[in-house]
Parts: structure tokens; C-alpha cells; sequence
């Protein structure tokens, strides 16, 4: 027993100081699909956002994502702001890092139909993307999709798509992860 308790606080005090957090911050171009059946254009608009990732749990990296996507076309709009865990594959040999997302938030979303409308309620997106490496502190945003959904009016959903890519600046890992 006392042989496990070593190994563990040799293993603990070795991990720890490896572990850091890297603080991503991020901007695309994105297009978003409402899937509303009244109103099927594509709108265009921004996300930005910031990661928290842990960056030397082997090949993965797990953290935090918080971000904000702002699409218009005309009076029809589509905003949200999410909040929700990430976890990238970085196998440190290629510049390529897939990653996926699970958030939670609120979206908000203005129709054009005959009499204008909006709603503004809980929303869920699950997101997928491809970071490729440029320069050691810059990414491209390859590509990322998202699905989520969001209760409409009459408490129907609707299935929001977006569709984004953009630039991803890492900032140098300073912050040390409990």
C-alpha cells in the first residue's frame, strides 16, 4: 500500500508541472442554415471565441470553449452564445489537429416571414473541425461544422447548421492547470 501511495505522489509531482493551459483565441467567417421551413437561405455572418486547453495529456487535448456567432441576412438573423467542453487530437508529429465540441447556451433567432418575429431560448451545437498549423503561434481553421438545436415559436425546433473558417491565434502557455 505504501509502494501506491509513492508511485502516485512520484507520478502526481512529475505530471503536474507538464500540464499547462493554452489559450486559444479564434475568428471565422461563417454561413449558417436555419432549417426553418418558411425561411431556406444560407446567412452570413462571424464567430469568435476562446479555448482552454490542456495541450500534454498525450496525444489529446481536453478544455473549455466559449464562443459567439452572429449571422444576418436582411432582417433574418441568427445569434448565439455557447459555453461547452473541447477535445482535440494532437499527435505532435502532423500540423493538423481534429477537434470536437459539445456547447450549451442561448441562441437567438429573427424571422422575415409576413409578420416579424423572434425567439430567444436555451440552445445545444455539437461541433466538429480541422485546425492546420501555419506558424508555431498561428492556425488555420481549416473547416468546422456545427449542429444544434433551438426551440422555436410555437415550441417547435429548429436545427441550426453552420458551416466556418478562419484564423486561430495560440497564445504561449502560461497558465498552470490545477
Amino acid at each position: 500500500m505504501k509502494m501506491l501511495r509513492l508511485i502516485t505522489v512520484v507520478f502526481c509531482l512529475t505530471l503536474t508541472p507538464s500540464l499547462y493551459a493554452q489559450l486559444g483565441l479564434y475568428g471565422t467567417f461563417t454561413t449558417a442554415k436555419l432549417n426553418v421551413p418558411a425561411y431556406d437561405n444560407w446567412l452570413y455572418g462571424a464567430t469568435f471565441g476562446a479555448y482552454l486547453a490542456s495541450g500534454r495529456l498525450a496525444v489529446l487535448s481536453v478544455g473549455i470553449d466559449a464562443r459567439g456567432t452572429f449571422d444576418s441576412r436582411g432582417p433574418t438573423g441568427y445569434y448565439s452564445g455557447a459555453i461547452g467542453p473541447r477535445v482535440a487530437l494532437n499527435t505532435h508529429i502532423l500540423p493538423v489537429s481534429p477537434y470536437v465540441e459539445a456547447t450549451v447556451g442561448v441562441g437567438h433567432a429573427t424571422f422575415s416571414q409576413a409578420t416579424p418575429s423572434s425567439v430567444t431560448k436555451f440552445e445545444y451545437q455539437f461541433l466538429g473541425g480541422l485546425d492546420f498549423t501555419v506558424l508555431p503561434r498561428v492556425d488555420w481553421r481549416v473547416a468546422e461544422f456545427s449542429y444544434g438545436s433551438l426551440t422555436g415559436l410555437n415550441n417547435s425546433s429548429f436545427h441550426p447548421k453552420t458551416i466556418s473558417s478562419g484564423i486561430v491565434l495560440r497564445l504561449p502557455r502560461i497558465l498552470p492547470l490545477p
